[in-house]
């Protein structure tokens, strides 16, 4: 089967970020699969804006559209680069040889290249949901006016010429299907654990902690992801204030960048905490946050206080799981019945800091409950959340799409 793999902001393990993108690719070249994976080149390390250069990654062949994007930019600059990069993909894709079509979103103007190569080759193409646009944009106010009914039709546009639809999460089927899918016609393939990756020994956390000095054997509470405006790491910071008053050796780390970077520390110096126990670290390559991982007495998984977001299917969290680390989140949804029902973790309060900083302290004193939640977040990840699994699961839907079961 030959597949063209659409994903604007794909990265490789060593750029740090998520990798779903890469490692579904290289599963699937793996199983036999021809894989075109077409993604820009937003960090700037492959080629010159505005071109095209072509690299071999693992089995599959990754196409790099030289075109910038970070967290840390606006709205306008945001959405001018999605534009961008649908025109340059639409007209690379559309001559890749293809018998399926995979675009992930976000953003949704993926499904614009991904129409036009699905065309072109005369094949279906599947749509991946990563998160529920439009739905969270337009709940956080970045599509005024007339853009939110334009941003509607463009999902019904992506949804209408979909052979199949990928949900990340049984959340963002459930909005898919309100929006009129079909049911029958979608596969929940949640983001995974990578185990190779995360399931280190205890000497990789005990190397970090033996070379940190402001951590040695203290309580480690790690926040490892962006820092935008939906992902609430101030409440971390406010978290660290409390806590100081419960456990002061309880130590904070972030590790991250993104738009709202010097908001986070800007709090963190004012309420007093940074540098004294809470850390700001930069962003790292996935093997290294990987150590770090295994340094932590347990992670942590934050957004604000928006309904919308609670179908996420954060990469943290599935990490924390393949690390055998507890974790803590600030939100309800699907990841906080799992929670709930296997003991892998806690959810906090979502906007009373003082009530959070009281729960995790009380779970950070209770060695038994660390050991038993350590436990039930590693089986939880390889009884459910196996990223080979999970990759055969998405390489069904694949086939099915294609006509080549």
């Amino acid at each position: 089967m030959r597949v063209t793999y659409l994903h604007q902001y794909a990265n490789l393990p060593e750029h740090g970020g998520p990798t779903r993108s890469y490692e579904m690719a290289r599963r699937l070249a793996a199983a036999g699969h021809q894989v075109n994976l077409v993604t820009s080149d937003h960090r700037r390390l492959h080629g010159s804006p505005g071109r095209w250069t072509v690299t071999e990654q693992a089995g599959f062949t990754a196409h790099w559209y030289g075109l910038a994007y970070a967290n840390q930019m606006g709205y306008a600059s945001r959405a001018a680069a999605f534009v961008r990069f649908a025109a340059a993909a639409a007209a690379r894709s559309a001559d890749l040889p293809a018998d399926v079509v995979y675009a992930t979103s976000t953003p949704l103007t993926i499904a614009l290249p991904g129409v036009w190569a699905a065309r072109r080759q005369r094949c279906p193409m599947v749509f991946e949901v990563r998160d529920l646009w439009p739905e969270v944009p337009i709940a956080l106010g970045a599509l005024p006016g007339p853009l939110a009914p334009a941003a509607r039709r463009l999902e019904r546009f992506a949804y209408h010429n979909s052979a199949r639809v990928v949900a990340l999460s049984p959340g963002m089927r459930d909005g898919v299907i309100a929006a009129g899918y079909p049911a029958e016609r979608i596969t929940v393939v949640p983001n995974s654990c990578d185990f190779d990756v995360f399931d280190l020994p205890p000497t990789a956390g005990q190397a970090i902690r033996e070379r940190t000095p402001w951590l040695g054997g203290r309580p480690l509470a790690l926040y490892a992801g962006a820092l935008g405006k939906v992902n609430g790491v101030s409440a971390i910071v406010r978290l660290a204030r409390h806590m100081g008053s419960l456990q002061p050796d309880v130590r904070f780390a972030i590790i991250g960048d993104g738009r709202e970077e010097a908001i986070v520390r800007e709090l963190a110096l004012e309420t007093g905490v940074l540098g004294a126990s809470l850390f700001m670290l930069p962003p790292m390559p996935k093997p290294e946050v990987a150590r770090w991982l295994s340094a932590a007495t347990i992670t942590m998984s934050t957004v604000i206080n928006v309904p919308q977001l609670w179908p996420n299917s954060a990469n943290k969290f599935f990490d924390s799981l393949a690390a055998g680390r507890p974790i803590a989140i600030n939100h309800g949804g699907w990841q906080a019945d799992l929670l709930a029902e296997t003991g892998a973790g806690l959810v906090l309060h979502p906007t009373d800091a003082a009530d959070a900083a009281a729960a995790l302290s009380r779970a950070l004193s209770d060695p038994r409950w660390l050991s038993g939640a350590s436990a039930a977040a590693a089986e939880l990840g390889r009884s459910r959340f196996s990223r080979d699994a999970l990759a055969r699961d998405l390489e069904r839907a694949l086939r099915e799409a294609s006509g080549r079961e």
